[in-house]
């Protein structure tokens, strides 16, 4: 899920880069005399960057907005026209930042806001003419020919928030997943394949001019750390979690292979991608039923049919995932965020309908943009893209290199942290179950196995498509094998396979959002690992004494105070200051989600005995 608000690193996740003031050229051509290369003339020249970013921002959020909420031509014209003023301002800005840097003495806020200009664009440009003008025109098509893709069913076409909806829908058959799967990832991601590369290829220059060995290199170093060192860390956690991962997807294979039998899905070797619930095979839950096995997979209720049985349209979904915060002490949403967030698609134009968070004015015009349905997946990411909005909030006091999250990692994971709380007790102090319907602990692994199959199937993903980036702009994965490269990790990581044969007239990546929409996606993997991090020291301050899959800290003021102690921090500090601030722990772990999952892990441990682990 996409966050997007206006402060350099944060509005680059959705653009091709930060914004920047059309008009600046004068002011950057004559920088040396007006801000010396000194230690002053530096803090004077940050401040004059924060102040044309801060202003054209604004304006830049206006522009991003309509476009995705109204994809026409003109549209697109003015996203990409703003998108190229952006690209080019903040390229020179990086350039200048790395020439300041080097000067001796600088203040501590100095340097760091001097490395977040540096390291934060996502797409750089080349200072080269027509370079920028190039790469925002590529990039506002692509994210135009997302927002209007099209698959089929039964021969029929189908949109893309409604196609991701039927691959969950469990009534259809091997045959028609097959076609939706394949239909998406031809028509979506096939005709972005010569545009992507062109694209990456102009990015991959403009990282290079700014000093980084390559675009991915750039991408690692905004982390606190030698890129090379965060990549061995995302390593390190991948490898805490990896056994809770290996046991679910030998478990899930079986299943599957019960359900549809040897010529669907065999009872070894990878899974067939399309059978998993979801287009992209990255979670899992829409297929718990298939799993879920007699006598321990009941987990006695089911949140979709208590949307229903309640009642809640779009806005009052969204008015109950406010209601957790506010029970955490945190104010509530501003007026103008019911009058202009997008809640359900319209009727009338074409959307990106892929969920976002907004802050168009770096004070309190938040907005969340979505196209709701009334059911759980749903339910969960309302309080996901809250939890970007009370972050965005949080930190609005902050100079504006600071609006963001201590790392893309924790700007979602503080809405997923919540999410966690959404357990039988806290649906019961919502009056959304009876007290008689709160499952007991016989139904615990029922209640885990349905959580990992979201939570910890998503890992592998979390962590590949970045990998899959970073080899191309380093050339590991050479341009024409662009789908192989895509599939092999798929294989090596998630232990899946198309349904179909793939070859290199696709590009079945782009069919992924996060592709050709430029946004790193190292940050939901960290955000999987953190979520578990912060939803433990929530539950250990809030004094819970219990399995801590059954912790939830609705209604804790003092978990509220804590926890909106690190987010004021926003970027203002390395990420390790800002755990601290909240866990009391300086270092990324995924110890935490291994806790939650340990009576799961063991259960399935049980199950697999005598089966073959891995493909």
């Amino acid at each position: 899920m996409k966050l997007l608000c206006t402060s350099l690193a944060a509005l680059a996740i959705a653009s091709a880069a930060p914004a920047a003031a059309q008009n600046a050229a004068p002011a950057a051509a004559t920088a040396d005399a007006a801000y010396p290369m000194t230690p002053q003339g530096a803090a004077d020249w940050v401040a004059m960057v924060e102040s044309e970013m801060g202003d054209f921002g604004v304006e830049y959020a206006r522009v991003s907005w309509v476009n995705s909420t109204y994809i026409t031509p003109d549209t697109d014209a003015l996203a990409a026209k703003y998108g190229a003023q952006a690209t080019e301002m903040s390229v020179r800005y990086a350039n200048e930042a790395a020439k300041y840097a080097q000067v001796q003495g600088l203040d501590a806020d100095v340097a760091r806001k001097l490395d977040i200009l540096r390291n934060g664009i996502v797409m750089p440009a080349p200072v080269r003419d027509g370079a920028a003008t190039e790469l925002n025109e590529i990039a506002t098509s692509l994210n135009s020919q997302y927002g209007k893709g099209k698959g089929t069913l039964d021969g029929q076409e189908i949109s893309g928030s409604d196609i991701e909806a039927e691959m969950g829908n469990l009534e259809r058959t091997p045959d028609e997943y097959a076609e939706m799967w394949t239909s998406w990832h031809d028509n979506v991601g096939a005709p972005m394949r010569d545009d992507y590369l062109r694209m990456t290829a102009i990015a991959n220059e403009g990282a290079k001019e700014l000093g980084f060995a390559d675009l991915g290199a750039m991408w690692r170093s905004n982390y606190d750390m030698d890129p090379d060192q965060f990549a061995a860390e995302t390593e390190r956690m991948w490898q805490e979690v990896k056994p809770l991962y290996m046991a679910l997807h030998t478990y899930v294979r079986s299943k599957l292979n019960e359900k549809y039998g040897d010529a669907v899905q065999p009872a070894s070797g990878p899974i067939r991608a399309d059978l998993l619930g979801n287009m992209w095979a990255q979670e899992w839950g829409n297929i718990y039923p298939l799993v879920a096995p007699a006598g321990a997979g009941d987990i006695g209720y089911d949140l979709t049919e208590l949307i229903e049985q309640k009642g809640l349209d779009e806005i009052q979904m969204v008015r109950t995932g406010e209601q957790f915060f506010s029970s955490l002490g945190f104010a509530p949403l501003p007026g103008t965020f019911w009058e202009r967030s997008q809640f359900v698609k319209p009727r009338d134009r074409e959307v990106v309908c892929h969920a976002s968070a907004w802050d168009v004015d770096n004070v309190d015009d938040l907005r969340i943009k979505m196209c709701i349905k009334k059911n759980a997946d749903d339910f969960v990411t309302i309080h996901h893209e809250l939890g970007h909005n009370y972050y965005q909030r949080a930190y609005n006091k902050q100079d504006y290199l600071y609006l963001n999250g201590a790392n893309d990692g924790f700007h979602e994971a503080i809405g997923d942290m919540v999410a966690l709380s959404i357990t039988p007790e806290y649906l019961v102090q919502i009056d959304m179950l009876q007290p008689n319907q709160v499952p007991g602990t016989d139904k615990d692994i029922g209640l885990l196995l349905r959580q990992a199959m979201d939570k910890v199937a998503f890992l592998p993903f979390g962590l590949m498509v970045d990998r899959y980036r970073w080899g191309l702009f380093d050339g590991s994965i050479p341009a024409g094998e662009l789908n192989k490269g895509w599939n092999d990790l798929r294989l090596e990581y998630q232990g899946i396979v198309p349904p179909v044969e793939r070859d290199e007239t696709k590009f079945d990546a782009g069919a992924k959002y996060h592709v050709p929409g430029n946004v790193p996606y190292t940050r939901y993997f960290l955000a999987r690992i953190l979520q578990f991090q912060f939803f433990k020291a929530a539950c250990d301050q809030a004094g819970w004494d219990g399995p801590l899959h059954r912790c939830s800290f609705y209604g804790n003021e003092e978990v509220g105070k804590n926890l909106n102690a690190m987010l004021e921090m926003g970027a203002s500090k390395p990420w390790p200051d800002a755990l601290e601030a909240f866990t009391g722990e300086r270092q990324m772990s995924g110890e935490a989600m291994v806790e939650y999952f340990a009576p799961l892990k063991a259960w399935l441990d049980e199950q697999n005995a005598g089966k073959t682990e891995g493909w």
